[in-house]
């Protein structure tokens, strides 16, 4: 067999609702000459049927079937078994735009400095309606990456395009990274290419409130400021301490395994940061990590503006307690 231009990467866990759709939308891509690796994570819903009855009508789709094993592991099977020197990842819930995969494949020929290419999105909620984005664009060219690292997560995962031998080279996505696997592997990445997002939506990204990003929003975090102080570590030319885990450990263990005092702290102060605007966080483990950070000194206006958020999410006595925390601390 001829061999593709671009292998589509999904990996697909009871995605029902969403992957008829999705899958239709990457089959209506104006560049037409790809592969589609779409694996079954071990599915319990109808996922599984429907990707059986689309690569029955499309040849270009290659379907996997197995038990579950996680994201990660299903992305870096998909890694393995592509075919193309181009991967291009798509989620089981997202909606590419038709132009997507021409427009992206155009900039890696023309900037063969550039590994990565992914873009901005549009959201939309779970019934396809557009979402106001308030985010920042993801920047345009590899050093506006490199400054947005320090405070943001700069491209959307499912919108990617990349090249296959530079992600193998740095070892693919690493397990220990649980649900900021993306953010892991870009900075990795950084180091041996560039990365830019084009200035225009290729795809519709839906937000809902099941979506990792919500459900396992404290560990996200966490994970992506642990990656984030290992990236400063390859930086000053010391030997990454995560390089080799499968399992992160906990906080209070991170200035061992960094050999440095104060990590753990940092983590803390970076995360607690990116938890005081969400529900989920503050009515769950998120509120004792901001509780703990403001004991280490955090202070600021924003912290006494999450009492008010805490009321509006119905945590009073939450916003009573963090009130008196930051009264007590002077902060």
């Amino acid at each position: 067999m001829n061999r593709p231009s671009i292998s589509v990467a999904m990996s697909v866990y009871n995605g029902e609702r969403f992957l008829a759709e999705s899958i239709e939308s990457v089959l209506a891509q104006t560049h037409a000459d790809f592969e589609f690796l779409i694996l079954d994570d071990g599915a319990t819903d109808g996922s599984a049927a429907i990707i059986d009855r689309f690569a029955a009508l499309d040849p270009r789709i290659r379907p996997i079937h197995r038990g579950n094993r996680g994201l990660i592991a299903s992305l870096n099977q998909l890694l393995a078994e592509a075919r193309a020197p181009i991967i291009a990842r798509m989620d089981a819930d997202d909606i590419a735009y038709p132009h997507r995969f021409e427009r992206q494949l155009a900039f890696l020929a023309a900037n063969p400095d550039y590994g990565v290419v992914s873009s901005w999105a549009d959201d939309i909620d779970a019934d396809g309606l557009a979402m106001p984005n308030n985010g920042q664009d993801h920047p345009a060219d590899h050093a506006g990456f490199l400054e947005a690292v320090h405070h943001s997560t700069p491209l959307c995962h499912p919108a990617t395009m990349y090249r296959r031998d530079l992600v193998l080279a740095v070892g693919g996505y690493h397990r220990a990274f649980q649900h900021c696997e993306d953010f892991d592997l870009w900075l990795r990445l950084a180091e041996l290419t560039k990365l830019c997002s084009l200035q225009e939506p290729l795809l519709k990204y839906r937000r809902t409130d099941s979506q990792v990003s919500n459900r396992h929003i404290v560990e996200q975090k966490t994970n992506a400021a642990i990656a984030y102080f290992a990236w400063l570590e390859r930086r000053a030319g010391r030997p990454d301490p995560t390089a080799d885990l499968d399992i992160m450990p906990p906080l209070e263990q991170l200035d061992a395994l960094f050999g440095s005092p104060g990590i753990a702290q940092a983590v803390r102060a970076k995360v607690a940061r990116g938890l005081i605007y969400s529900p989920i966080a503050l009515r769950g483990e998120g509120f004792g990590l901001l509780l703990r950070h403001i004991d280490e000194g955090g202070r600021g206006k924003d912290l006494w503006r999450t009492v008010v958020r805490l009321m509006r999410f119905g945590q009073p006595r939450r916003a009573i307690q963090l009130a008196a925390t930051l009264a007590g601390a002077g902060r």
